[in-house]
């Protein structure tokens, strides 16, 4: 349960350390009670003066922070670059890769000597290509682009453009994290609306998340989840290729026009498959034209993870609506 900015007060307390608005009287009862409730409770913070809401930020109060989190029972930390890019533009060296590196290292370092395993978060939309040294920051994942938003335009754009070529840079550990999913009722406060994406939409950006190995955080209201958001969050089978404990993140493997085959490793031999049409109308696939340019040369079995459902592993020809996708899992 990750408490994404809004929690801070106006004014740290007088030694230094945070302090916490009317929202939140006590951190440390919330975090007991999310643990005692079998959830992990995570928190959010800037290395700037103040955080993308306007929220006092960790800046010169690194260390006090951390120790306030361990206090706290914080599991998580979304590290926020926002109110952090104004001293970032005084500084001489700002052009340099070390100059992004430098305030993720500082809390990461404050981290490390808290008691406490907690998941470090980089959030900075992929400057200074963060993919090629999240890692040496103690980075458990990193933001490889801007904010999503709910529509069909942002999804392609962060998702099927943004992501192929990173592959190589997810690990156990370490992942790539193209932002939380835009599924469900989203907003902010009392500005709630459904998702302007469609089913088919949906369906993709759940398959194309779990494949890319990233973080599956929800930015919906949990309270006001309809049968159709739950069941598409709820997949056991198609979360398990999201936690598959190999951690390879898909390859792009095919890329034939509107159709696009993104293929990812699983530790038991097989591989998960999503076909997706990115195009503008509906369309007949047959699989098997792809069959050489994939390296499969005996199908032994497929399943359709959405439905949960055995395949023929001769007939492999699949309708695949507008923007939609057909999720295997072949052997």
């Amino acid at each position: 349960m990750n408490i994404d900015d809004g929690w801070e007060a106006p004014q740290r307390n007088a030694d230094g350390t945070i302090a916490v608005n009317e929202k939140f009287p006590s951190m440390k009862q919330l975090g007991d009670w999310l643990h005692s409730e079998g959830l992990k409770f995570g928190i959010y913070s800037s290395p700037g003066d103040l955080t993308c809401g306007g929220y006092l930020g960790s800046i010169d109060h690194e260390l006090q922070d951390a120790e306030s989190y361990n206090s706290w029972g914080i599991d998580y930390l979304k590290y926020d670059w926002c109110g952090y890019g104004r001293k970032h533009a005084t500084e001489p060296d700002n052009r340099t890769v070390a100059s992004y590196v430098r305030p993720y290292l500082l809390m990461e370092r404050c981290l490390r000597q808290q008691p406490r395993d907690i998941f470090y978060s980089l959030c900075q939309y992929g400057m200074a290509d963060v993919w090629k040294w999240g890692h040496a920051v103690d980075a458990n994942s990193w933001r490889t682009t801007g904010d999503i938003t709910d529509t069909w335009e942002s999804l392609y754009d962060i998702g099927f453009c943004k992501q192929p070529d990173l592959y190589p840079y997810a690990q156990p550990g370490h992942w790539n994290y193209p932002d939380m999913l835009i599924v469900g009722k989203v907003g902010w406060s009392n500005n709630l609306r459904d998702s302007r994406l469609t089913p088919d939409e949906q369906y993709t950006h759940i398959s194309l998340w779990t494949l890319l190995a990233s973080d599956m955080l929800i930015g919906c209201d949990i309270a006001q989840m309809d049968d159709f958001t739950v069941s598409l969050l709820c997949n056991h089978e198609v979360n398990a290729v999201n936690q598959d404990i190999l951690g390879k993140q898909a390859q792009r493997v095919v890329l034939d026009g509107s159709i696009q085959i993104w293929a990812r490793p699983l530790s038991d031999g097989s591989q998960a498959v999503g076909i997706f049409n990115v195009g503008k109308t509906d369309t007949r696939v047959d699989f098997k034209k792809y069959f050489k340019e994939m390296g499969i040369r005996n199908l032994q079995s497929v399943r359709d993870l959405w439905r949960q459902q055995d395949l023929s592993t001769t007939n492999v020809n699949y309708f695949i609506p507008t923007h939609g996708v057909k999720y295997l899992k072949i052997k």
